[in-house]
C-alpha cells in the first residue's frame, strides 16, 4: 500500500498518523500569529460555515441547499464535485461541508491511491455520516475508481480474497457516507465517475470586491494593522485568486515590519510588491519572461509551448497551466492553431512598441500548421 499522509483532527492537540495515509481534519480557526509555517498560516485562515466564505454566490447558494435539506433529512448529502483552478478555496468548502453536517472529516488525494486496496483500506474505516474529501480526484488509478464508483452508489466494496481462478470476492457493507472530490481538470474525470456526483459546482475567479473581503478578515486574523488603500491595491494585483490575496498579504506584512510602520498601507504594499516581481496588473516574473519571449525573440508570434517553454526556460506543463491561464483571461495572448500569440495589449504592457498592423493576423487559414 502506498502511504502518504497523517491523520490530523483540527482542533485537538497532537494529532496521529493513520495507517492507511489519510487523516481526519475538523475546520477551526488557530491563533495565525503564533509562528506558524505558511502551509498552517494558510489553514487558519479559512473561513469555517458558508456564511463566512465570500464570493462564488452561485455555488455558496447550491451547496448551502444541498446541506440544509440533507441535514431536514436527517441523511447524508448526495456527494459533491468541487471544480476550478487552484486557490479558489476548494479545499475550504470540503471543510465547510464537514464543519455544517457536524461530521468529522477524512483527507486524502488522487495521486496517493495507486491502488484499489489504498482505497478500500479508507473507506472501511468511514464512520456513518463521515465527509470523505478526495483533492485532485481525476489523478486516481483506474482500478481505484472502479472501487469508487461502487462505494458511492451502493454504500459498498468488493474485497478480492486471492489470485487467479480460486479469487473470491467479499462484499463489504459501508455505512453512508459523502464524498466530496476536488479536481483542477474536470475533463479528466471519466464520466462514470462524474455522473456519480450529485451536485457539481464550478469556481471561478474572484472579484476585487470580494478578494478584500478576504484580506480584511485575514488581516485582523493575523493581527496586521491594514488600511483599505493596502488591501485594495493588495487585492488587485492578485490575479483573482484568494490563495495568492493571503499569500501577498503575509509578504506585505513582512516588509511593513522590516522596512515600514508596521502597518498594510498603500505604500507598503507598493514597495513591498515591486520587490517580489508583482507588478501593477499581478504578473509576476514568469509570466512577463513569457510575454517577453513572445515580443522580444518571437516578434508576437505565433509559437509553439514547447518552444515557448523552452525560451524561458520553464517545463511545458508550468508554462501552460501557471502562467498561460492568466495571461489568456487578462487578454495579453491568444491560443491559436499555430500557436501563442502576443496581443496588441502584450506589447503595450511591456512598453514596446506595437508591430506595423498592429497584432498578427491569426492564422485560421493554414490548419496544417498547428501549435503545439
Amino acid at each position: 500500500m502506498s502511504g502518504f499522509s497523517s491523520e490530523i483532527r483540527l482542533g485537538d492537540e497532537g494529532a496521529e498518523r493513520a495507517g492507511d495515509g489519510s487523516y481526519e481534519a475538523t475546520a477551526r480557526i488557530v491563533d495565525a500569529a503564533a509562528g506558524e509555517d505558511d502551509a498552517a498560516v494558510e489553514a487558519a485562515l479559512r473561513p469555517r460555515r458558508l456564511a463566512d466564505f465570500p464570493g462564488q454566490t452561485k455555488v455558496r447558494e447550491q451547496l448551502g441547499l444541498v446541506l440544509e435539506a440533507a441535514r431536514r433529512r436527517g441523511a447524508a448529502p448526495d456527494h459533491v464535485l468541487l471544480s476550478g483552478p487552484p486557490g479558489l478555496g476548494k479545499t475550504t468548502l470540503a471543510m465547510i461541508v464537514a464543519a455544517e453536517l457536524e461530521q468529522p472529516i477524512r483527507v486524502t488525494s488522487g495521486p496517493a491511491i495507486q491502488h484499489a486496496g489504498d482505497l478500500a483500506s479508507v473507506l472501511s474505516s468511514l464512520a456513518e455520516g463521515e465527509v470523505l474529501f478526495l483533492d485532485e480526484i481525476h489523478r486516481m488509478s483506474r482500478a481505484a475508481e472502479e472501487m469508487l464508483y461502487l462505494a458511492m452508489e451502493d454504500f459498498r466494496v468488493d474485497v478480492v480474497v486471492g489470485k487467479g481462478p480460486g479469487a473470491t470476492a467479499i462484499p463489504l457493507e459501508l455505512p453512508p457516507f459523502t464524498v466530496v472530490g476536488a479536481t483542477t481538470r474536470a475533463g479528466l474525470l471519466p464520466a462514470p465517475l462524474r455522473d456519480r456526483f450529485g451536485f457539481t459546482g464550478h469556481l471561478d475567479f474572484y472579484e476585487d470586491a470580494d478578494l478584500e473581503v478576504i484580506l480584511a478578515r485575514s488581516a485582523r486574523l493575523l493581527q496586521v494593522p491594514a488600511h483599505e488603500e493596502g488591501i485594495a491595491e493588495i487585492a488587485r494585483r492578485s490575479r483573482g485568486t484568494p490563495r495568492i490575496a493571503n499569500r501577498l498579504l503575509r509578504r506585505v506584512r513582512d516588509w511593513a515590519e522590516v522596512h515600514g510602520a508596521g502597518r498594510v498601507d498603500l505604500d507598503a504594499a507598493g514597495r513591498a510588491l515591486a520587490l517580489f516581481d508583482v507588478d501593477e496588473v499581478g504578473l509576476d516574473r514568469l509570466d512577463r519572461a513569457v510575454l517577453d519571449a513572445l515580443c522580444r525573440r518571437f516578434a508576437g508570434g505565433p509559437v509553439g509551448l514547447s518552444t515557448l517553454a523552452v525560451a524561458v526556460g520553464e517545463e511545458t506543463e508550468t508554462v501552460e497551466t501557471v502562467a498561460e491561464p492568466y495571461l489568456v483571461r487578462q487578454g495579453y495572448v491568444s491560443r491559436t492553431p499555430r500557436g501563442r500569440v502576443a496581443t496588441t495589449a502584450a506589447w503595450e504592457h511591456l512598453g514596446l512598441a506595437v508591430p506595423e498592423g498592429g497584432q498578427p493576423e491569426l492564422p485560421w487559414s493554414d490548419p496544417g500548421r498547428l501549435g503545439d
